[in-house]
This record gives structure tokens, C-alpha cells and sequence, in this order.
């Protein structure tokens, strides 16, 4: 879709916010026309009041895994980059990945990696009033190891998208246990669905899975959280779901009739 489409859809489907990992296939979003120069900014946000939407969050690829090589420094400076750019377009958040338990290195050392590089951004994103948004994400997914991860991190400018269907489908921990261990943690949330199949995971329409989405959006809701609920359908990486007009109308279905809106 081009970002015309975005907001047109967003705004007459009952959205409020958008949170941008690509734009017609250019994942660095300071590449897109969009956000390119100062006068495309300008007219970018021009466009989002008009329409009455909000930036909520930039989904950078940064891997804070990496403990060295130039890998680790491109991960790097894409987080700044998008740290930079959200701090242009008023948008709170920028989400990096943890995100693999690299095979020669210990857990521990692994961890003590991922809070190194999230402090580095940490301090970065501070003084340009954006907060870095670690996702449950990849080898990740248990709420021991992310928990390890915040501890060691405590940084006001560093928190969680609790990202619901990427821990249980791996670990099964219930969403209570999870949201008991990370609540302090937890600004933002990526919503979706998935049957499990054999070892296959397949994406569905919201409800119509095996993930315990509801339980995890009821435990929020009640606890008063104050963040998004941000649908996730990665049309890109998974061409065989459900096009993106039908499942983001779904959603905003599903979503209103729980809430009872």
C-alpha cells in the first residue's frame, strides 16, 4: 500500500494510530518518500492530522544480539537512525529486536550483550524524547529471559512491546504469568492470532486461533493500561493470509465488539 492508502484506510476504518515498519516494500523508513527530507515531514504530518491519526511506533530491524562486527554497528545505527526520525515525526517509539541466543556464546553473555546495546540506545533516545521498545521477539520469547534483559537494563527510555502470540506459540506461558513478571515493563502491544499445527504456525483472523489474545487484552484492559493495541498482519512475510483490507476491518471488528464499543 502506499501511505496515501494507509491513512485513507486508517481513517475511515476507525483506527487511531499507525505503527510503520515499511512503506511499499523500502524497510528503512528514512528512505521513504514520506520522511526523506524536511518538507516531506512537514506535509507527512500535515496529512496525519487531517486525518486524525497519530505515529505510535517505528519498527526498526536492529538486532541488539550482536556483540561485535559490523553487523552490530548497522543494527545500531538503524536504531538511532529511526530514533532520530521518531523524534521528527513526534512518534514516541522505536521497537529493535533481542533477538537470537548466537550458538559459541553463553546466555549470559548473549544478555549481557542485549542490555549493553539497549543502554548505548537508551541514552540516545533520551535527550530526543523517544523511548526504545525491546519486542518479545525470537529466541526471546520466555518471560525469564526478557525479565533478566529489563533488570539489567532500568533505563527510563528503555521498555517492552509485549508481543502476545510470539511468546506463547513458543513458550505456552499463560498471559497472566507473563503480564505478572513484565507489567512494569510494558508500553506498547502487537495483537494478532495463529493455529498451531503440528510444528506449523498459521496467522488467523483475531479469535479465530489457539493464542489466549483475549485473556492477555482483558488482563491489560483491566490493569488500566494505557498503551495501544496494535494489529499486526505480516502480509509481506506470509503472503498465503487473508488480504490486509479484510483482516484490518476484521480487527477493528473483533476488537470494538470486546470492548463493546
Amino acid at each position: 500500500w502506499s501511505f496515501q492508502q494507509i491513512v485513507d484506510f486508517a481513517s475511515a476504518n476507525g483506527y487511531n494510530g499507525l505503527e510503520i515498519r515499511g512503506i511499499k516494500r523500502q524497510m528503512d523508513l528514512t528512505k521513504c518518500d514520506e520522511f526523506n527530507s524536511p518538507e516531506r515531514i512537514k506535509a507527512t504530518l500535515a496529512l496525519m492530522k487531517e486525518k486524525g491519526l497519530k505515529f505510535i511506533n517505528l519498527g526498526a530491524s536492529a538486532n541488539m544480539h550482536l556483540h561485535e562486527g559490523p553487523e552490530k554497528e548497522k543494527s545500531m545505527a538503524e536504531a538511532k537512525s529511526f530514533i532520530d526520525l521518531a523524534q521528527k515525526i513526534n512518534c514516541p517509539f522505536v521497537r529493535v529486536f533481542p533477538n537470537k541466543f548466537p550458538k559459541g556464546r553463553t546466555k549470559d553473555q548473549t544478555i549481557s550483550t542485549v542490555v549493553e546495546n539497549l543502554l548505548t540506545l537508551g541514552e540516545y533516545a533520551k535527550s530526543r524524547n523517544v523511548t526504545v521498545l525491546l519486542e518479545t521477539h525470537g529466541d526471546f520469547s520466555g518471560s525469564d529471559d526478557i525479565l533478566k534483559v529489563m533488570e539489567g537494563v532500568s533505563h527510563p527510555n528503555i521498555a517492552l512491546v509485549w508481543d502476545i502470540a510470539n511468546m506463547w506459540t513458543i513458550t505456552k506461558e499463560s498471559p497472566s504469568l507473563v503480564y505478572t513478571k513484565l507489567k512494569k515493563y510494558i508500553r506498547h502491544t502487537h495483537i494478532k492470532d495463529a493455529k498451531l499445527i503440528g510444528d506449523k504456525l498459521e496467522y488467523t483472523l483475531l479469535g479465530q486461533g489457539d493464542v489466549p489474545i483475549f485473556e492477555a487484552i482483558d488482563i491489560l484492559s483491566k490493569d488500566n493500561y494505557k498503551g495501544y493495541y496494535s494489529f499486526e498482519w505480516e502480509k509481506l512475510w506470509h503472503p498465503e493470509i487473508a488480504e490486509p483490507e479484510i483482516a484490518l476491518l476484521d480487527f477493528q471488528r473483533v476488537i470494538k465488539k470486546h470492548f463493546r464499543y
